[in-house]
């Protein structure tokens, strides 16, 4: 998933945020999901944060702390952004992973809508049966029921 760079004007957002408008479609450029997780920069500031729509425009929001504590940007201000999605991606993953997610479409959904943190808890999990390759399987198998029952994260034994 390649990075997209470009520069824009910091708009105003409720409750002292700032709005940052996303001049591309994400689903198009990176691949469809219902919430794009994001990482980047802004003026060379790290960043993350989730593109969401607002009226008739994609982007994100910067809460008051970050707009204070990160070179004092203003409403206004030009800004350059680079950002990428977060996170392990569809073309990421291992193919019998993704042969899973791609055959259940509403877990594939729940999963491309989950922040990397859980993402990446799911998959370690998986990857975690290098000694016993036979529980690989049911480990796929169990993902895909939480991840269709709604659950983020797999319970504790």
């Amino acid at each position: 998933m390649q990075p997209q760079r470009f520069t824009t004007a910091l708009a105003a957002h409720e409750r002292g945020r700032a709005f940052v408008a996303v001049p591309f479609d994400p689903d198009r450029v990176w691949s469809p999901k219902p919430r794009h997780h994001i990482t980047g920069t802004i003026n060379g500031m790290r960043i993350r944060a989730v593109i969401e729509t607002r009226g008739n425009q994609r982007g994100f929001t910067l809460g008051p702390a970050w707009l204070r504590d990160c070179h004092a940007l203003t409403i206004g201000d030009s800004i350059t952004v680079e950002i990428a999605p977060e996170g392990p991606q569809r073309d990421d993953l291992a193919e019998d992973v993704a042969a899973a997610l791609d055959a259940n479409p509403e877990a594939s959904a729940f999963f491309d809508a989950l922040a990397q943190f859980y993402r990446k808890a799911y998959l370690r999990w998986i990857d975690a049966t290098k000694r016993c390759p036979e529980q690989r399987a049911q480990r796929i198998t169990e993902m895909i029921q939480l991840l269709n029952a709604g659950i983020k994260e797999r319970p504790k034994p």
